[in-house]
């Protein structure tokens, strides 16, 4: 069971992506004053999937609360760190052989 509860949480992961990427798809066609009906119609069945999926996440016995999208991002720029780190190894003698 706890595979199945997986699988769905990595399928609306997965949408929720998506579903950013359509969002920002729209804006731009907003801004340049092109039709984004057919991408809002998308994004609307994207949506509906996501709220289908939600509903068998619960009875499959999904109970914790699911992440909103500004929270996941929130907390992949929290994981990353802000310069990368510098590691210092000190060198046996005749390790530069190896290398």
């Amino acid at each position: 069971m706890d595979n199945r509860i997986n699988e769905i949480r990595r399928k609306i992961s997965a949408l929720r992506a998506e579903m950013t990427l359509v969002e920002a798809a729209i804006s731009d066609q907003i801004n340049r004053d092109l039709d984004c009906s057919e991408t809002a119609c998308r994004l609307l069945a994207m949506r509906s999937e996501l709220t289908e999926l939600i509903r068998e996440w619960k009875a499959s016995g999904g109970g914790e609360q699911l992440p909103t999208v500004r929270e996941r991002l929130g907390r992949t720029a929290e994981r990353r760190p802000a310069e990368k780190l510098k590691l210092n190894f000190k060198r046996k003698q005749g390790d530069d052989a190896r290398l």
